[in-house]
């Protein structure tokens, strides 16, 4: 796995706890944010390619 890919998938992962932290706290605002994070992230991954497992959104 080459860099790019790997530091990818961190980041997805990340911003997936991110998300599920925000969402257990009842933080609206979070939750939109990250959310937005995530679909950029894995919008990402899928023009290069990247195969993301299942995750939490």
């Amino acid at each position: 796995m080459d860099a790019f890919t790997a530091g990818l998938l961190q980041r997805i992962r990340t911003t997936e706890s991110d998300l599920s932290r925000a969402r257990d706290e009842g933080d609206d605002f979070l939750v939109e944010v990250e959310q937005g994070e995530l679909d950029d992230l894995r919008r990402l991954a899928a023009e290069h390619g990247v195969e993301v497992g299942a995750s939490l959104a």
